[in-house]
């Protein structure tokens, strides 16, 4: 008995970990990113800029291999998507690295950095535990897909569809 009270426990707190979220949580919306320009800015903030366009958020590091090996798709995703807005939020330890980053990798789009890595405060507030981590935002802010990670670009594809 106890083996299967354990096993639902553990289902339980999986299947809530991996839910779909419609919208950020107030931790993540106060939390401040470091802007290419050495700003810090809420991200609130930031998603205001947004308001009304389809937004791809890819929160990655300039360390991580998947987010390297993701690199391809993700220009892929952007060409055939050229209607839709793209932020990027780097995970690297020293703003250094992520601007190099940005640069040798030629990344598209709007950038920040958290100021605490990924398993700071605005990670937990988006729940993240794997990086590249893809999250796709309707024109009125809605969150329509949380969870994507580096293997889902036809998930990515579709919903970007559906989005049109």
């Amino acid at each position: 008995m106890k083996q299967l009270v354990i096993l639902l426990i553990a289902f339980a707190t999986f299947s809530c970990t991996n839910a779909q979220k419609s919208s950020f949580s107030k931790e993540a919306l106060s939390e401040k990113l470091l802007s290419a320009n050495e700003s810090q800015v809420a991200f609130k903030d930031i998603l205001k800029k947004y308001k009304g366009k389809t937004l791809v958020i890819e929160i990655w590091a300039s360390w991580c291999g998947d987010c390297v090996k993701a690199m391809p798709k993700l220009k892929e995703l952007q060409v055939n998507n050229p209607d839709v807005s793209y932020l990027f939020i780097s995970a690297d330890k020293t703003a250094d690295k992520w601007k190099a980053g940005i640069d040798k990798h030629e990344l598209k789009g709007d950038h920040y950095m958290m100021n605490d890595g990924m398993k700071g405060v605005f990670g937990k507030a988006v729940d993240l535990d794997w990086i590249p981590r893809y999250i796709i935002l309707d024109k009125t802010g809605k969150i329509i897909l949380y969870r994507a990670i580096e293997t889902d670009f036809d998930k990515i594809n579709e919903t970007l569809k559906s989005l049109k």
